[in-house]
């Protein structure tokens, strides 16, 4: 099966040093794949080198054609998407006007296409229905990540991006967004997650690599990761370096 992203040998600089170093990794439909790591491994970096954001070297392949040379609005046309940690929602604009922007590309197909997906969208954040008539500046942390979520989500993409979407949230809420995560699987969606909360990111992912000074240490099926002594160590056991935690949640 061909992976919906693959991204192989992928180097990111910032005015000449290095934040990224020969990266590889793959995403299929339906599939759950997550990058964990400490602060500052290279994370986000990664993520937004995907999307076109930033520069990079390397081959990225999307749905089996090469876009390392197209923009954010290309690679966003042919069906990536990127929620990213600030969730960058037009805050004097109402939840439901979010997700209408969110639904351009629905635009072609008609009105009947657009409503349709809000409708899909809704149902996956029903708190979203509740409240589709408020502003989303008034909205919880929680809810305004599910904003993000939906609005990525209107334009059906085939790859979604998330970085960091548990921060700064509630246990309960962080249950909620991960729950609704896992439950894209069965539309298909390829899910690309950077994630802080190593523990709940491998619970629901098919595969993780490790990120750390921006080169790969380690990358296999989460199930194996969330059973190896040394992802145990730094990542979900007791045995975590001092101010590793804080730093994460800093993120």
């Amino acid at each position: 099966m061909t992976a919906v992203l693959q991204a192989e040998d992928v180097h990111v600089a910032y005015g000449g040093i290095e934040a990224v170093h020969g990266v590889s990794l793959a995403v299929g439909a339906g599939e759950i794949a997550t990058v964990i790591g400490p602060n500052g491994a290279g994370k986000t970096t990664l993520l937004n080198a995907l999307m076109g954001v930033l520069p990079c070297r390397g081959a990225i392949r999307f749905a089996g054609a090469a876009v390392g040379h197209l923009g954010i609005e290309a690679r966003a046309a042919a069906g990536m998407a990127l929620v990213p940690e600030s969730r960058a929602l037009f805050t004097t604009m109402t939840v439901e006007d979010n997700l209408q922007l969110g639904g351009f590309r629905l635009r072609r197909l008609g009105g009947a296409a657009a409503r349709a997906r809000m409708d899909d969208v809704l149902r996956l954040f029903p708190r979203l229905a509740e409240r589709r008539r408020q502003l989303a500046g008034t909205l919880s942390g929680g809810e305004r990540q599910m904003l993000a979520m939906g609005r990525a989500l209107m334009a059906r993409p085939a790859l979604l991006m998330l970085d960091e979407p548990s921060l700064g949230l509630a246990p309960l809420i962080v249950r909620d967004i991960f729950a609704a995560i896992a439950g894209l699987r069965a539309d298909g969606v390829a899910i690309l997650l950077v994630e802080q909360n190593a523990r709940a990111a491998l619970d629901i992912a098919d595969h993780g690599t490790v990120l750390e000074n921006g080169a790969v240490t380690l990358a296999g099926p989460s199930a194996m990761l969330a059973q190896d002594q040394r992802v145990i160590a730094a990542y979900l056991g007791t045995d975590a370096p001092a101010g590793f935690e804080a730093a994460e949640m800093a993120e």
